[in-house]
């Protein structure tokens, strides 16, 4: 079991980001930042889901006192979820400050010494109304959300971005991103080399599941037209 122990007492920072914004009934996300490096800061979103007063933390941000005050009142937080490789800085906090039930693929590294207590396993029902897609064939443990509310909401980490703006980035930070091709409707070079190009086949797979928008951990909201955007993708990522 996962306990506030296993944490470091040190904790990633809380870096600036927005406001707390409800983009579907009881669907919330908020806009943070990452610093990838010197100069180099990009940002990064947290999707919090609200069922019966209980929340659900995936993609986790550090909030600041102010948003952290803002987030109780939206309900308790029960549930913490990793579904990417490459994120997860922010979770000794939160297990820490909450002691959640905390979720994430099976053999994912955390940080800090945390373990999970839950496995995110391909099919798997969470949570009402919510399933697991996994990317089975990449060199790291990922997975994807679909929860059948709003038409079908995709909740992505790496995987598919949208980034429409920089809005929020780093001068550098907007240089390297425009160079590297991230825009919208994106499968990003890096994750894609991380993961190896097995992860193709989990792409075309995943066109398959019943979803119409994106919430992307990186970028803004693509509201009903994500299958759309994800096939696009596919064929400018693979060809």
């Amino acid at each position: 079991m996962t306990q506030s122990s296993a944490a470091s007492n040190t904790f990633a920072p809380a870096l600036s980001h927005g406001p707390i914004v409800e983009v579907f009934a009881d669907i919330f996300q908020v806009t943070g930042s990452f610093r990838m490096g010197p100069g180099v800061v990009i940002t990064r979103n947290m999707t919090i889901l609200r069922q019966a007063g209980e929340l659900t933390l995936v993609n986790s941000v550090r909030l600041t006192p102010a948003g952290l005050a803002e987030l109780d009142k939206l309900g308790k937080v029960t549930n913490l979820m990793k579904i990417g490789a490459f994120h997860g800085m922010d979770d000794p906090f939160y297990v820490d400050r909450y002691q959640p039930k905390f979720w994430a693929p099976p053999g994912v590294r955390h940080s800090a010494g945390l373990q999970h207590t839950a496995d995110l396993t391909d099919g798997l029902e969470p949570l009402p109304n919510t399933s697991v897609f996994a990317f089975a064939h990449g060199k790291h443990p990922e997975v994807a959300l679909i929860i059948a509310r709003h038409g079908g909401l995709l909740l992505t980490c790496d995987s598919l971005q949208n980034w429409t703006s920089f809005a929020g980035a780093s001068l550098l930070a907007k240089v390297v991103l425009s160079v590297l091709g991230f825009g919208p409707k994106h499968i990003g070079g890096p994750w894609t080399k991380a993961m190896g190009p097995g992860v193709r086949q989990d792409l075309v797979r995943l066109l398959d599941m019943p979803f119409a928008t994106l919430l992307p951990a990186h970028g803004t909201v693509l509201r009903d037209h994500a299958k759309e955007g994800l096939r696009e993708a596919i064929t400018k990522r693979f060809g």
